[in-house]
């Protein structure tokens, strides 16, 4: 492992990129360190405590969101919005090009096509930007459910607040969207995926340091908990990686006009079809859904929000079957957008490859997509399975949902693909340079196959 470190530093160009990506993660923490323009500091931090504490269902979905900025939220810094504008911006144009005509052609029109959309998607970051800031303001201004006092500083007034506020939170979007492009420009990854990365794997630090903090006083952590979540951490994390390598490799060989004896055309190669098509999508989706109702409750009546609460609280019997089949559903529904049989039939009938046994064209579409349909719900089932695995062992082990929460969900999803992701990329400049790789004995990483599926 180290001798293979010791080469990827002894490339010039992949070390150049490695020290730009690290310098630019930097740029990033220390952004979260940079106020936003009249909000009381000390104020929305005991705020984010005590909801991350004794919050609730609406604590949850405080601490999951201050998760995916890196804490900015709860520091009340101008990187509060984090990067999600953008990547709700970039799923919206993604379904958009899939089912509006216009955006399809102008996507087909090759890079051009590419820089029109995602110009398209920057405009539409803008607008959330705002649209979202306003919203934040509002609630800094007027907790309302939450309580009366206010989280911006006596000697701001209402439209001053809300003119820099909405400015400031706009402005610190816009620039990790600058920023992630940076990243993809002169480093290494995928700069969005990093910096949210980046922002989760910030918390772990904090989270381990409460798991000390807790183990051995009254009624705090036990050694038997520590081993189990410890035993969890692992199997969770190599579970993940397996399904995040997974793939359906469905056979394919040339066709006999273009088979030669011997040659090239004669050798069956494979074509991977992705377990976990839709990756970490369906969970966001589903947990931003799931969110709406319980952050409405508070602000009806206080009984009958209550009432209602209780079968929409996190954990609780009805929540986890209606967010389970919003996973399903979203599995599914983004599958079907982004994974095209017809335009994939052609694309194999034009290459001159075939799937043995299975007609060029309508007949071959039909095939993948009817394996394809089959993977979805494997890849649904093991999403479903990730997304609840932090509420049992919280509720089991009673443990914080911070604590929980690093065992699986959305966070452990991120941070296991985008690293595999980074992997592999460095793994493809090794190979480029005649180096071996980071697999086991020297090889090269690759997807697990599920053919039985």
């Amino acid at each position: 492992m180290f001798e293979t470190l010791a080469k990827v530093l002894n490339v010039k160009e992949l070390r150049n990129k490695i020290i730009a990506t690290a310098l630019l993660l930097v740029v990033f923490r220390v952004g979260k360190f940079i106020p936003t323009p009249g909000i009381d500091y000390n104020a929305v931090s005991d705020f984010m405590k005590d909801m991350a504490s004794n919050g609730g269902a609406m604590g949850t979905v405080f601490t999951m969101a201050d998760m995916f900025t890196g804490g900015a939220m709860s520091a009340g810094s101008i990187f509060s919005l984090g990067i999600m504008p953008y990547i709700t911006a970039s799923i919206i144009f993604q379904l958009l090009v899939a089912i509006v005509p216009a955006l399809s052609r102008i996507q087909h029109e090759g890079s051009t096509g590419r820089k029109k959309i995602n110009q398209y998607t920057r405009l539409a970051t803008v607008a959330l930007c705002i649209v979202q800031a306003g919203i934040a303001c509002s609630l800094l201004l007027r907790p309302g459910g939450q309580g009366s006092t206010s989280f911006v500083s006596a000697s701001a007034t209402g439209y001053e607040f809300y003119f820099y506020g909405i400015i400031a939170l706009t402005v610190g979007t816009v620039f990790l969207m600058w920023l992630g492009e940076q990243i993809d420009e002169f480093g290494i990854g995928n700069g969005i995926s990093l910096i949210i990365m980046a922002g989760i794997l910030s918390r772990m630090p904090s989270a381990v340091s409460g798991i000390f903090q807790d183990f051995g006083t009254t009624g705090g952590m036990t050694p038997f908990t520590l081993t189990v979540l410890i035993v969890l951490f692992v199997l969770m994390t190599l579970a993940v990686v397996m399904i995040t390598l997974g793939t359906r490799r469905v056979a394919l060989q040339a066709s006999k006009a273009m088979r030669r004896p011997g040659g090239a055309g004669s050798k069956r190669s494979f074509l991977p079809l992705r377990v976990n098509q839709a990756g970490v999508i369906p969970i966001i989706f589903a947990q931003a859904i799931m969110s709406v109702p319980m952050y409405g409750f508070s602000w009806v009546d206080e009984n009958f929000g209550t009432h209602l609460a209780q079968f929409f609280s996190m954990g609780s019997y009805w929540y986890t079957i209606f967010y389970v089949l919003l996973i399903v559903f979203f599995c599914y529904f983004y599958t079907a957008i982004t994974f095209n049989p017809n335009e994939m039939a052609d694309n194999l009938k034009q290459s001159g490859m075939i799937i043995p046994g299975i007609h060029p064209g309508k007949r071959t579409a039909e095939h993948l997509e009817k394996i394809m349909t089959r993977i979805a719900l494997a890849g649904s089932i093991f999403l479903s399975f990730v997304a609840i695995v932090p509420q049992f062992i919280s509720s089991a082990l009673q443990v914080n949902y911070a604590i929980a929460g690093m065992l699986g969900g959305t966070g452990l999803l991120i941070v296991v693909g985008v690293a595999l992701d980074v992997v592999q990329r460095v793994e493809s400049y090794l190979l480029m340079r005649n180096y071996e790789g980071f697999g086991l004995a020297g090889g090269k990483i690759k997807g697990r196959s599920t053919s039985g599926l």
